[in-house]
């Protein structure tokens, strides 16, 4: 498996403009995204703390695909394209996306 992981900042202003981005977020981005040949799960997570200090990031959100073929070809379809563009116009600046996989050889031996 392989993920698409995109970290949100919180937009400049304050709560009313952080509940125009969720709303934008949940109505319009993200109907594009789950369209997303090959996408196999879907979790958006709101942060609520940093611990030990503080954070400029309000959402983040995961997609998961069975291999780095299946990422590449949600990323070139054009739901994947539309939801850029849409993410483009309701969140400038804000995303961070990265692309992750699991690395079991960094997990201790014998942790569960």
């Amino acid at each position: 498996m392989i993920t698409l992981l995109v970290q949100f900042r919180r937009p400049d202003g304050g709560p009313a403009e952080v509940a125009t981005f969720e709303q934008a977020y949940a109505e319009s981005h993200l109907p594009l995204v789950v369209e997303t040949p090959g996408l196999r799960a879907l979790r958006v997570q709101r942060v609520t703390e940093a611990l030990g200090g503080t954070t400029d990031l309000l959402l983040v959100t995961e997609m998961d695909f069975d291999d780095r073929a299946a990422l590449d070809a949600g990323l070139a379809s054009d739901a994947m394209r539309a939801a850029g563009r849409n993410l483009r116009s309701i969140a400038p600046g804000l995303a961070t996306l990265l692309v992750v996989e699991p690395a079991p050889d960094l997990v201790p031996a014998g942790w569960r």
